[in-house]
C-alpha cells in the first residue's frame, strides 16, 4: 500500500505506485508558472483510466458544439495542449519486440516521487527488474519560472545488479491528445486541436504544430532531446499526429548513469510580441541551454519568489499551506501579469470546470493584492477588458449597468452550461447557476480590497471607477422597489448555495432577496457613491459624462443602497425569502444511508426529490457576510441598512446555518471557520482543518484529480495572513487584531503593503512584532483594539496582545 510520507515543510513525497490514486498525483505534482503548467503524470504513460497527461496555457480557450440529451450544447473548454512529456523506453532488441517498460508492468519494484517546493521540481525514481538484475530510472522534471515558454525533462539510466546492456530511449511532441480527463464530460466533443503537423529540424530537434478548431489559436511545439554519452543510435522521425526522437544507449553497471536530457518550448498565438508561434520555439529551443544551467536558472527565479510570497507555519499544516501556496504561485507567478486571463477556479492542473473563471478571485486576490499586486491588477484588467460584454449582458435583460457571467472564459460571454450531468441518477438536468449575479459584487469588491492594500490611485480612478460604478448601476436597476414595506428587492436570483435555484412551487426559476446577494449589492452601491465623491473633479465629470451618470441615478443609487431588504426568521437573516418556510431535512437520516452527502443536491434528485424543498445548503451563503467583512463592517452595512446586527443575532446566525450545511463545496470549510474564528474560536479549527485538507485528502470524493481547487487553496493561506492576525487594509491604516490557532503558537509572513516591500509580522503567543524595511516612504499607521502604533521605515515594535 503507498503511502504519503511527511518529510519536511519543503517537500511533497509519495513512496509507492497506487493506479488508484495516480491522477490524485499528477494534480499535486502539477508543475507551472503562470503561463502553462503540466500535471505530473509518468511521461512513459499516456492517457487511460489510470493516467492522464495533461498541459495547459493560461487563457487558450476553444469552444465545441456536443449533442446532449437531444439538445445541442455549446462549450468552451481550456485546451488540453499537445503532450510534450512523452519519453519511453525498453530493452532494445533488432526486431523491436520487447515491451515498454511502465510503472503498471510486473518488472516494477520501487516507484518513488518529490516534488520539492522550494525549488519547482519534480523528481521521480524508479526500478525495473529486467534479466536478473536492475534498471534504475531518475526523472528530473522543470517548468521554467524564469522563461515561461520552457519546460525541460532529464531521465537518468544506471544498470544495477550485475546486468548491462543497450535500451532504447523514444521521446515524442504527441498532437493526438483530446480533453477527455472529466469523466462526466464524456459525451461533451473534446476533439479541440486540428491542423496537426510534425517536422524535424534536425540531428536532435523535433517540432509539432496545430491550432484550435474554433478559436484559430496557434500552437508550436519544439522539443531537443540529446543523451550525456555518444549514443549507438539516434534517429528522428514524424507521424500525422506525433515527432519522435529515438535513441538508443548501451549501459554497463560501471558506467554509471547516463542522461537523456528533454528541453521543450512551447508557444501560441495570444502570446505577446508573436509573430509565428513555431517559428518562436524552435528558435528558443535551439538557443536554450543545457539542462543543468535551465535547472540553476530555474531554482534562482523560485527562491526570487519564495522571498517574495513565502509563509512560515510550523509542522504538518505549514507544509499542506506551503504545498497550497506552491500551487496558487504556479497558477499565477508574475507571468501572469503580461497575460490576458482570469483566475481558473481550478488552476491549469486540470479539465474540471472547463478552465473556466468563476468567482474565485474573492479568495485568492486577497494574498496577491499584499505580495503580487501587479498580478492582481493583471486580474483586474481581465474584467475590465470584458465590461463592454458585461454591459451588453444586462442589457440583453433590459438592464442598465454591467452583468459580469457567472463562468467566464475567453471573451466575457456567459459561459455556464445550459443542462448538467447528475452521476447519482444518469441524468442531464437544467443548470441555473447563471442567476448567481453576485459575480459582479465579488469583483467590485476586488477593486476596491486591491486599492487598499495598493493605493493604486491611477488604477481605482479609471478602469476600477468605471467596473464599479457600472456594477453598481445593474443593481440600483435590478432592485424593484415595494411600496408597501417602503424596501427594494432583488427578485429571480442564485446566492453561494448553489443548492437552491428556485422555489419548490414556482416554474421559473430564481429567488427572492438573497440575503448575501442585496447586502454586497447594498456595499457596492455604497462603495461607488463614496469613490464618486472622493474623484479628483476632471475625472468625476470626465467618468459622468463618458458613462451617462447623472445627479438623479446616483439619488437612486443613495435610496436604494439604504433600502434593499434583508429578510429574516426566527430571530436570524434568512438566507432567502421563505427560506425558513422550508421542510427540514433528516441529516441523520441521510448521513445513515449515504455516510458522505456533500452532494446532497445530486442524491435527493436520484431519490426523485429535490434540495429545493429543504432548509439545506451547500455551502456558506449567508455567512458569506462575515466573510467578506469584519464585524464592525458588517454591522455598519446594516445599520446603513436600517437593520440592528448585534452578536447575539450574528451568532444565532452563524449556529442555524453551521447545523443545515453540507459542505457539498471547498470553498464551505474555509468560509465557516473563518467566521467562527470570530465567534467561537473553539469551533472554528474543525472546519479550518477540512479547508486545509480539502484537496490533498480529496475530500470532496474524486474531483482534486480533475483539478486543484485554487480558491480553497489561496483562502487557507489567507486565513493565517489575515483571518488569524484580523489584518485588514482600509482607511489608510493597517488593522491588526489577532486571534490563537490552537494547531500552532507561532507564525509569520512579510506582506507588501503601498509600496513598503518586505513589510514582517510575527505571532508569538501573547505578542506580536511587526517590522517595516528602510526606505524613504512615510510610516506605516497600525490600529489594534486598543491602540494605535505608527512605524517608521526601518523600525520594528514588539506589540503585546490582550485578550478581547
Amino acid at each position: 500500500m503507498a503511502e504519503h510520507i511527511p518529510e519536511t515543510n519543503h517537500s511533497w513525497e509519495y513512496e509507492g505506485y497506487d493506479p488508484g490514486q495516480e491522477r490524485l498525483r499528477e494534480a499535486l505534482c502539477t508543475l507551472g508558472n503562470g503561463y502553462m503548467a503540466t500535471r505530473g503524470a509518468a511521461p512513459e504513460c499516456v492517457a487511460d483510466a489510470v493516467h492522464y497527461p495533461g498541459t495547459y496555457a493560461a487563457g487558450c480557450y476553444n469552444r465545441l458544439t456536443s449533442d446532449i440529451a437531444g439538445r445541442q450544447v455549446e462549450n468552451e473548454d481550456l485546451v488540453n495542449l499537445p503532450n510534450w512529456l512523452p519519453l519511453r523506453f525498453r530493452i532494445h532488441s533488432p526486431q523491436g519486440d520487447t515491451s515498454w517498460f511502465s510503472p503498471d508492468s510486473d518488472a516494477l519494484r520501487e516507484h518513488r516521487q518529490r516534488l520539492d517546493l522550494r525549488t519547482g521540481v519534480l523528481e521521480r525514481t524508479v526500478k525495473y527488474e529486467v534479466d536478473g538484475g536492475v534498471l534504475a530510472v531518475r526523472q528530473l522534471r522543470l517548468v521554467h519560472m524564469g522563461d515561461p515558454h520552457l519546460a525541460a525533462l532529464r531521465t537518468e539510466f544506471t544498470a544495477e545488479g550485475g546486468w548491462s546492456g543497450d535500451i532504447e530511449v523514444e521521446a515524442a511532441l504527441d498532437g493526438s491528445v483530446t480533453n477527455s480527463g472529466v469523466a462526466r464530460y464524456q459525451q461533451l466533443n473534446g476533439s479541440h486541436l486540428v491542423h496537426v503537423n510534425a517536422g524535424d529540424g534536425g540531428a536532435d530537434t523535433v517540432w509539432l504544430r496545430c491550432r484550435t478548431s474554433t478559436s484559430d489559436v496557434r500552437i508550436g511545439l519544439a522539443a531537443r532531446t540529446t543523451a550525456d554519452q555518444a549514443m549507438a543510435e539516434a534517429r528522428t522521425a514524424h507521424e500525422p499526429l506525433r515527432a519522435v526522437q529515438t535513441l538508443r544507449l548501451s549501459l554497463t553497471p560501471s558506467g554509471g548513469p547516463r542522461a537523456v536530457d528533454k528541453v521543450v518550448a512551447l508557444y501560441t498565438s495570444r502570446d505577446p510580441a508573436i509573430s509565428d508561434p513555431l517559428h518562436a520555439a524552435i528558435d528558443t529551443v535551439e538557443r536554450a541551454p543545457a539542462f543543468t544551467n535551465l535547472l540553476d536558472s530555474h531554482r534562482a527565479a523560485w527562491r526570487q519568489l519564495w522571498r517574495r510570497a513565502d509563509l512560515d507555519v510550523p509542522g504538518d499544516v505549514g507544509r499542506v499551506l506551503r504545498l497550497h501556496l506552491f500551487h496558487v504561485l504556479q497558477t499565477l507567478s508574475p507571468h501572469t501579469a503580461e497575460l490576458d486571463v482570469g483566475v481558473p477556479a481550478r488552476g491549469l492542473h486540470g479539465e474540471a470546470y472547463r478552465g473556466h473563471v468563476f468567482w474565485d478571485e474573492l479568495f485568492v486576490l486577497p494574498y496577491l493584492n499584499l505580495h503580487l499586486p501587479e498580478v492582481s491588477r493583471a486580474l483586474l484588467l481581465y474584467r475590465h477588458r470584458r465590461l463592454a460584454r458585461a454591459r451588453n449582458a444586462a442589457r440583453d435583460l433590459g438592464r442598465r449597468g454591467a452583468l459580469y457571467p457567472w463562468q467566464s472564459g475567453s471573451d466575457g460571454r456567459e459561459e455556464t452550461q445550459q443542462v448538467h450531468l447528475n452521476p447519482h441518477s444518469g441524468r442531464w438536468l437544467p443548470d441555473y447557476s447563471h442567476l448567481q449575479h453576485h459575480v459582479g459584487s465579488a469583483i467590485a469588491y476586488n477593486v476596491w480590497r486591491y486599492y487598499e492594500a495598493s493605493g493604486d490611485d491611477e488604477f481605482l480612478h479609471t478602469k476600477g471607477a468605471e467596473m464599479l460604478t457600472q456594477i453598481a448601476r445593474f443593481w440600483a436597476d435590478s432592485a424593484t422597489y415595494d411600496a408597501e414595506t417602503d424596501r427594494y428587492r432583488i427578485l429571480g436570483v442564485m446566492g453561494p448555495d448553489e443548492y437552491h435555484d428556485s422555489y419548490p412551487d414556482r416554474l421559473t426559476p430564481g429567488l427572492d432577496d438573497n440575503a448575501y446577494t442585496n447586502v454586497s449589492a447594498a456595499w457596492v452601491l455604497g462603495r461607488a457613491l463614496h469613490l464618486l465623491d472622493e474623484l479628483p473633479e476632471p475625472r468625476r465629470v470626465e467618468l459622468c459624462e463618458r458613462i451617462g451618470l447623472d445627479d438623479r441615478e446616483t439619488a437612486l443609487w443613495e435610496d436604494v443602497s439604504r433600502k434593499l431588504r434583508v429578510p429574516f426568521h426566527e430571530g436570524v437573516i434568512s438566507q432567502f425569502d421563505g427560506f425558513g418556510r422550508l421542510a427540514e431535512l433528516d441529516w441523520d437520516a441521510y448521513r445513515s444511508r449515504y455516510g458522505n452527502i456533500r452532494r446532497l443536491d445530486r442524491i435527493l434528485e436520484a431519490e426523485g426529490d429535490t434540495v429545493n424543498r429543504y432548509q439545506a445548503s451547500k455551502q456558506a451563503d449567508v455567512l458569506m457576510l462575515g466573510y467578506l467583512f469584519s464585524p464592525s463592517e458588517l454591522a455598519g452595512i446594516f445599520r446603513r441598512l436600517g437593520y440592528d446586527l448585534d452578536d447575539a443575532t450574528w451568532s444565532r446566525t452563524v449556529d442555524y446555518y453551521l447545523h443545515r450545511t453540507s459542505h457539498g463545496s471547498t470553498l464551505s470549510g474555509l468560509v465557516h471557520g473563518w467566521v467562527l474564528a470570530r465567534v467561537r474560536r473553539g469551533e472554528a479549527w474543525t472546519y479550518v482543518q477540512e479547508a486545509i485538507e480539502g484537496d490533498v485528502a480529496d475530500l470532496q470524493g474524486g474531483t482534486t484529480e480533475e483539478g486543484i481547487h485554487l480558491g480553497a487553496m489561496a483562502g487557507t493561506i489567507d486565513l493565517v495572513q489575515r483571518g488569524l492576525t484580523g489584518l485588514e487594509t482600509r482607511a489608510d491604516a493597517l488593522w491588526l487584531d489577532p486571534v490563537p490557532s490552537p494547531s500552532f503558537t507561532e507564525y509569520g509572513f512579510s506582506i507588501r503593503y503601498r509600496g513598503h516591500w518586505g513589510v514582517g509580522l510575527r505571532v508569538r503567543p501573547g505578542r506580536m512584532r511587526l517590522s517595516v524595511p528602510p526606505s524613504d516612504m512615510s510610516p506605516i499607521e497600525v490600529r489594534m483594539r486598543d491602540r494605535v502604533v505608527s512605524v517608521e521605515p526601518g523600525e520594528a515594535v514588539e506589540l503585546r496582545l490582550t485578550a478581547p
